[in-house]
């Protein structure tokens, strides 16, 4: 077992740990990328399955960042497309579009129930204006911005599916992020009056998307690291050893081998709790029990191939009904022609959950047939249409956030700020909602960090792509 030196390791090969490495494999750095599964890109993976590509959820690249836009132009080795956005919303058996169109609102659920939302919205920012309160929960937020009736009837249903919570337990910094500057008299304003200023990014109504899928942000950037960096996949890291306030060696083990690595600098995108506890030594008990105190929600998709050229025309269908269990259907021939080959298509169902639920240990078999009766109750396929079908599952999707994760998170970002070279990124290794973009971002962002406590002169990270300037 040797010893080796590098300039930085990075633990974690999604899109934050990619973007961190290239920058500074562009900057001249010695850099080594450390995964654990047997393949780049975390969430943001594209699979195979007999003709048919999918992500593991849909994902779609929204950014206002200049710098992001360039570093996925420069990587993606194919074309991108620009992809109109048509989601919407089952409810009752209707379709309502989403984000929420007045017109269409109507139609599908309704005068009378129209009528109800808006005058519940009226209400509700009435109290508001007449007594002010700051929205601790996700049901404080939505309430305050939609009203109790479209709370009632949409997002109640479909976040506690979503999270496994009750809403008055989930914090309200979610759904704002989420949704940022989104209300339901923006949405009207919007629809009523065809506002042309820019909308919130919720309300875009088309995204990049490269034409063989998502994972092909990953894979760019992995070819590019390599010229000069080195990616070792299937490669858990089981100890962060630190002395005097510096990480001093990453201890990883591949297959049955185990590998020291003694890094001038440590950017992790592990999840959070994951990385507390895997330091040596351990942190004081109150940084320990706050990392208990957080948790992730695990994503499981089950994807069933039709022998059919389309099901829908629409990016994404929403099914907050909890009869249904998925939270989310997507096809992904309406992402790309080129997802798919031909007189086939796939749906695939988005089934949220904790590993520790029955519906994390079913048999895929049983899986199927759930997903395909629910399928035909909603009325998107035949049963003699289907051909066969793949289920993944996916550990660790997305950071939980309870009322108290911030104190949690707090607690344990004071006490990693002692390390002058860790740096911490990404959504599982933050835990924050970023999207894409902003977990791209975050990558770059340590980067230059790294950069700018490096002595050599010709340590530059590419100006051009890190902050948007000419050199």
């Amino acid at each position: 077992m040797k010893p080796i030196s590098d300039d930085t390791i990075v633990g974690g090969a999604g899109l934050a740990g990619l973007a961190a490495a290239y920058a500074l494999a562009s900057a001249g750095h010695r850099v080594r990328v450390l995964e654990r599964a047997p393949t780049v890109g975390g969430l943001a993976r594209t699979l195979e399955h007999r003709g048919q590509r999918f992500d593991l959820g849909g994902h779609r690249l929204l950014t206002d960042s200049e710098p992001v836009q360039r570093l996925v132009r420069h990587v993606v080795r194919e074309p991108l497309l620009c992809v109109p956005r048509s989601s919407k919303i089952l409810l009752g058996g209707r379709y309502v579009d989403y984000p929420l169109q007045p017109f269409n609102a109507i139609a599908g659920m309704g005068l009378g129930t129209t009528l109800r939302i808006l005058r519940a919205y009226v209400a509700a920012q009435l109290a508001h204006r007449l007594s002010p309160r700051t929205a601790v929960s996700l049901e404080d937020w939505v309430v305050r911005h939609y009203g109790q009736v479209l709370f009632e009837i949409f997002f109640k249903p479909y976040s506690e599916k979503v999270w496994g919570l009750d809403c008055a337990r989930i914090s309200a910094d979610w759904v704002a992020q989420r949704i940022q500057g989104l209300s339901l008299g923006a949405a009207i304003q919007r629809a009523l009056f065809r506002l042309t200023r820019p909308g919130p990014r919720t309300l875009a109504s088309e995204f990049l998307y490269p034409a063989h899928g998502i994972g092909g942000i990953a894979t760019g950037l992995q070819a590019a690291i390599e010229t000069t960096g080195r990616i070792h996949t299937a490669s858990n890291i089981i100890r962060v050893v630190h002395r005097a306030g510096r990480i001093k060696t990453v201890a990883v083990r591949h297959g049955e081998a185990l590998s020291l690595y003694h890094p001038e600098a440590f950017i992790s995108s592990l999840p959070l709790p994951v990385l507390v506890n895997r330091m040596y030594p351990l942190p004081p008990r109150a940084v320990l029990e706050a990392a208990s105190r957080l948790r992730y929600r695990d994503l499981l998709l089950v994807a069933v191939r039709l022998d059919r050229e389309r099901a829908t025309d629409q990016t994404w269908i929403y099914t907050p009904d909890p009869r249904i269990s998925f939270g989310r259907v997507h096809e992904p021939k309406n992402w790309s022609q080129q997802m798919g080959v031909a007189g086939q298509t796939l749906l695939v169902t988005e089934h949220f959950c904790f590993h520790s639920d029955p519906v994390w240990r079913a048999s895929d078999d049983a899986l199927m047939q759930r997903s395909i009766a629910d399928l035909i109750a909603l009325g998107l396929i035949r049963r003699h249409e289907v051909v066969d079908g793949v289920v993944v599952r996916v550990p660790c999707a997305y950071p939980m956030f309870e009322i108290g994760y911030a104190e949690a998170c707090a607690v344990i970002s004071d006490y990693l700020a002692q390390f002058t070279n860790l740096h911490i990124i990404g959504r599982t290794g933050g835990f924050r909602y970023y999207n894409m973009d902003h977990a791209i971002e975050s990558g770059i962002d340590a980067a230059q960090a790294v950069v700018a406590r490096t002595v050599s002169p010709n340590a530059m990270v590419d100006r051009e792509l890190a902050t948007g300037t000419d050199s």
